[in-house]
């Protein structure tokens, strides 16, 4: 929370930054696990219509994932707090000065990721097209989250209303475990590669 918060970043920029800089990076060479390429399979295939995810490490997308709804932003790209001025994250690294803050080629403004920090409101596109995707779903899958931060943890609330289905995959409860069609508590990549397997028998 000291760094993590819209505030932060406008109040200590440069501590905002030596805190992100190198995590940003690091997650800039991560590559896709299974998990991620069985969604993109399922997508392919016709059987997944979109992936709403909360996480900004651009994996989905990598792993080939056409329909990514991104609702906590995404460290593709960053932007001028000030113009608007977007660099993709490869250019990023460039425009830090000798304080070691981002700023804007064109005007000078603070450079800041485009991703959701505490304090800001979630991406009212992404958020609307989540909730028409939840709201028309038959069958929503449910992976690796607690289901407990919202307003991402309604989005099965919409599903369900509508008399669609909700399969959760994940080790830890959720307030959903007792309504869910489907719920299986082991290893995601596990659980996702038998799944997976079992459409191809």
């Amino acid at each position: 929370m000291a760094v993590a918060t819209i505030d932060a970043f406008h109040g200590d920029t440069k501590r905002f930054w030596d805190f992100y800089r190198p995590r940003f990076h690091d997650l800039a060479d991560k590559e896709p696990n299974p998990a991620h390429t069985v969604l993109a399979d399922l997508e392919r295939r016709g059987l997944l219509e979109a992936v709403i995810t909360q996480n900004i490490d651009r994996l989905h997308r990598k792993a080939g994932s056409e329909e990514v709804i991104e609702v906590h932003g995404s460290i593709a790209t960053a932007s001028c707090t000030s113009c608007g001025e977007r660099y993709p994250l490869e250019r990023v690294e460039s425009l830090f000065d000798a304080e070691g803050i981002a700023a804007c080629e064109s005007c000078g403004g603070k450079v800041k990721p485009d991703v959701v920090l505490f304090g800001e409101l979630l991406p009212a596109d992404a958020m609307a097209r989540a909730e028409q995707l939840c709201s028309g779903a038959d069958l929503l899958l449910c992976i690796g989250s607690s289901l407990e931060v919202h307003p991402v943890a309604g989005l099965p609330e919409l599903t369900l209303a509508r008399g669609g289905r909700i399969a959760i995959v994940t080790k830890s409860s959720t307030p959903y475990d007792s309504v869910a069609a489907v719920r299986l508590d082991g290893d995601v990549t596990d659980e996702l590669q038998a799944v997976l397997a079992a459409l191809d028998d």
